[in-house]
């Protein structure tokens, strides 16, 4: 009997772990930019990053070599369609191009950056 609760209690608990990894969503794909952008108030400078978008928290992190470059609040909208490719929209120019959302590939959902203040 001892044994029989032994397993069911750790039957338990790796079912319970494995039903909290299972909310937790962190989306990832690696983008281009052509030229300096803004997230926020902060630039991210022209090449290569990881964007990272944590469901539950509601965070976009921005970044290279394992480094974050730039955090901010973000928002998942309702898309009309899956994005076929990874879709960055941005306002301005010049020296004042600004991230306004993204749409990961193959996601039904736009990541819109909220007003909130970046941060390095």
């Amino acid at each position: 009997m001892k044994s029989f609760l032994s397993r069911f209690a750790i039957a338990l608990l790796v079912t319970s772990i494995a039903g909290v990894s299972a909310f937790a969503k962190t989306t990832k794909q690696s983008v281009k930019f052509n030229t300096n952008i803004k997230v926020n108030g902060t630039v991210v400078n022209k090449g290569v990053y990881d964007l990272k978008f944590d469901e539950e928290t509601g965070e976009l992190s921005i970044v290279k070599n394992d480094k974050v470059i730039a955090r901010a609040t973000a928002t998942s909208a309702k898309r009309d369609r899956k994005a076929r490719t990874l879709e960055v929209k941005s306002t301005g120019s010049g020296d004042d191009v600004q991230l306004i959302s993204i749409a990961f590939s193959g996601s039904d959902r736009d990541v819109v950056v909220n007003g909130a203040q970046a941060t390095r």
